[in-house]
């Protein structure tokens, strides 16, 4: 069975991803929380981060796929961002991503090949009003991951899934009643917004032996809304 960690998997798309894997490989993760993965097939890792460095001694000596989850989705008009916000966004979303990275890095490379997913956003994509905070991490995300990708070939895949909207508690504020759900579903050519099994079913693909020839690619699992017009 792989080894697989997940970083932020307590909850959302990560905790999809976990309850996807548990029977097919071994999950590790490592959060703030396990108040809803205390009936899963994990191990659980205490970890913040935004600021703790990953406890690697309680990780297997080899990682067979890593899955960084933490982000933030900071809406507002672009004047009334203050810095520190931008500065915020880009520690939790990329910073502390390549930190996890560099911990792990020889477990990685451990493995006959390992596969990292990454979380982008369609705003890294599409000019969206209000979304400069957002889009800026998740931009950086989207070209460390080809570059990475490229230095660690074929030893290491590096993937990234760049979702719409998805049902979260990280989007509640902008789902919470059905006004809002309604009109997020009327913005995507597919009529839906997304749902956490959405994300998790792309990283579980992923993460296996059935793509072990995909790498330094970015896969839009946005309802059509990246590259449809309707």
């Amino acid at each position: 069975m792989k080894n697989i960690l997940l970083i932020g998997g307590s909850y959302g798309i990560g905790l999809a991803i976990a309850k996807e894997l548990q029977f097919e490989s071994n999950i590790y993760i490592a959060s703030r929380t396990n108040d809803q993965i205390s009936d899963l097939k994990v191990t659980h890792i205490p970890f913040d981060a935004t600021s703790d460095t990953l406890d690697v001694s309680q990780l297997p000596s080899t990682i067979d796929g890593l899955v960084y989850c933490p982000g933030s989705i900071n809406l507002r008009p672009f004047k009334g961002i203050k810095p520190e916000t931008f500065e915020s966004d880009l520690h939790i979303n990329f910073i502390s991503l390549v930190k996890v990275i560099q911990s792990v890095l020889p477990n990685l490379t451990a493995s006959e090949q390992s596969s990292i997913v990454m979380f982008s956003s369609v705003a890294a994509s599409m000019g969206m009003p209000f979304h400069t905070s957002v889009a800026a991490a998740k931009g950086a995300i989207e070209g460390f991951a080809k570059a990475l990708a490229a230095e660690y070939a074929p030893k290491i895949r590096v993937n990234v899934i760049a979702p719409s909207l998805t049902e979260t508690p990280l989007a509640d504020k902008f789902l919470n009643n059905e006004v809002k759900k309604e009109k997020s579903s009327e913005r995507h050519p597919l009529k839906r917004f997304g749902q956490p099994e959405d994300l998790a079913q792309m990283a579980q693909f992923l993460l296996s032996d059935k793509s072990t020839w995909i790498t330094g690619q970015i896969f839009h699992v946005d309802g059509g809304m990246s590259t449809l017009l309707i």
